[in-house]
């Protein structure tokens, strides 16, 4: 995923994002056909960034 450096599963809070991205890593370590093959994800950081976004401003509101 094209994520910014120290962001590898995402961004703070967004659990959905990041189990998606681990289990689509797991497969693709059971799924790969040879070393070095890369999966892309179509997800992008101003994406994922606006939905973690979203998430903080819901939990400010409960806080």
């Amino acid at each position: 995923v094209p994520f910014m450096m120290g962001h590898h599963f995402g961004v703070p809070f967004h659990r959905e994002l990041q189990r998606r991205i681990i289990l689509e890593a797991f497969d693709h370590l059971v799924r790969a056909g040879q070393s070095g093959e890369i999966r892309r994800l179509p997800v992008t950081w101003a994406q994922a960034r606006k939905e973690g976004k979203l998430i903080e401003q819901a939990m400010n509101s409960r806080a």
